[in-house]
């Protein structure tokens, strides 16, 4: 079974291939699709993971139906994949993880809630994704670091921020937390660092594989 998996990003070329060796391309923009349809017959799955947001336009809905139309198998999840899943998966896109979830059941709305600056050369991320955030804060909550309020007013300050600026530590140190509670915050994501992003690109790999081991 001939597969392609647009990602880099969210789950590196490398890892990706210790799960499944299919053919590994990076974050998916306008126009890929088109040209991978025009250019190859032999595909029979494509997995989109990680996309062009700004750098490009992004990723069009007409070429994921055009490649449905063809027969082929879209799985999406993560990031771009997950916001595309999520509008197109009354047309038989396959939507895979928590994101995807997240989308479709309104816990998230935005684009930019997945989105992250990154380096061109490199896939490099340069910046945290509000999703990743939320996730992060939200277990400091259940842990017992932060307070329910401290939580809210975070990741507003997150939400607030332009994405390629959003860090961490930038979000933390605007925030009313005292230094105390800043350094508690800190350390607690150094040491228990949720990636929601990366734990659903592995799923979308592990499903395509599972896809690929049971034709």
């Amino acid at each position: 079974m001939s597969v392609v998996i647009y990602t880099g990003l969210s789950l590196s070329f490398d890892d990706a291939r210790k799960i499944l060796d299919a053919e590994y391309l990076p974050p998916v923009k306008r126009g890929d699709i088109y040209e991978l349809l025009e250019d190859r017959d032999d595909v029979e799955v494509i997995g989109v993971i990680d996309g062009v947001f700004h750098q490009s336009p992004a990723v069009s809905h007409k070429e994921i139906l055009k490649a449905l139309e063809r027969g082929i198998t879209v799985v999406g999840g993560s990031s771009m994949g997950a916001l595309r899943a999520c509008e197109l998966y009354p047309y038989g896109m396959i939507g895979v993880g928590r994101i995807f979830e997240d989308y479709k059941s309104g816990v998230i709305v935005d684009d930019d809630d997945v989105a992250v600056s990154l380096n061109p050369d490199t896939y490099e991320q340069l910046s945290e994704p509000w999703i990743n955030m939320k996730y992060n804060f939200e277990s400091a909550v259940d842990d017992g670091i932060i307070g329910r309020e401290d939580c809210k007013e975070l990741l507003k300050i997150a939400k607030d921020t332009y994405y390629p600026k959003r860090s961490f530590a930038y979000v933390i140190k605007k925030s009313s937390l005292s230094q105390e509670d800043i350094t508690a915050l800190i350390n607690y994501i150094k040491d228990k660092k949720y990636d929601i992003k990366n734990r659903d690109a592995i799923k979308v790999v592990e499903y395509i594989k599972n896809l690929v081991e049971n034709k």
